[in-house]
């Protein structure tokens, strides 16, 4: 996989950049928050060693081509809002998981849909992925709605996969091909022509 530590994606209101040792503070608050946390894999962070471990990880990792976790900040402040994410790659069947957090705030204005659309972008084009797949809590209907909108598909359902701080939750399945996302481009773009 290349090297994303350099890599920077640009939206009409966001600029979506790797992590720096300074955003340290905002993704610890926007990852102890319990609501953001809700359907975590994770419970809420309880100190920002936790981000600064994280942002260290990514040091590695993002230069590697190990994973890509971009944080997204606002054209209009430049402060950190939110991350999306491509991991586990899988290079012979051209396939990753995405994932995503948007600090509360920012809830309902479009932000994070704005940000995975050009995230899914560079999968199907740039890296020239065929599937992108996310796990979801199927109580999460706000993620399963953004899903939705970007073309992901429900694929399946898992019973009792994950615990999280004694808590026994249902995993969704999403999958979106590159195939679909090209067709409904298409029909975008020529619905903008009609």
């Amino acid at each position: 996989m290349q090297p994303f530590d350099q890599l920077a994606l640009s939206t009409e209101r966001l600029l979506l950049r790797p992590l720096r040792a300074d955003d340290a503070d905002a993704l610890f608050r926007i990852h102890a928050d319990p609501q953001v946390m809700r359907y975590w894999s994770t419970p809420p962070w309880s100190g920002v060693a936790v981000a600064e471990e994280l942002i260290a990880k990514d040091l590695v990792a993002l230069p590697a081509g190990q994973h890509l976790r971009l944080g997204l900040t606002e054209r209009s402040g430049g402060a950190l809002v939110g991350t999306c994410s491509l991991f586990a790659f899988n290079q012979s069947c051209r396939r990753a998981e995405i994932g995503y957090a948007l600090a509360r705030p920012q809830w309902g204005a479009g932000l994070m849909h704005e940000a995975l659309r050009a995230l899914v972008a560079f999968a199907f084009g740039e890296l020239k992925l065929n599937r992108l797949e996310a796990d979801i809590d199927p109580r999460n209907s706000a993620s399963a709605r953004s899903l939705a909108r970007l073309g992901f598909a429900k694929e399946g359902f898992l019973r009792e996969r994950w615990i999280v701080d004694g808590e026994v939750s249902d995993t969704a399945l999403y999958g979106l091909l590159h195939s679909d996302w090209r067709a409904a481009a298409t029909n975008e773009t020529n619905a903008a022509r009609a």
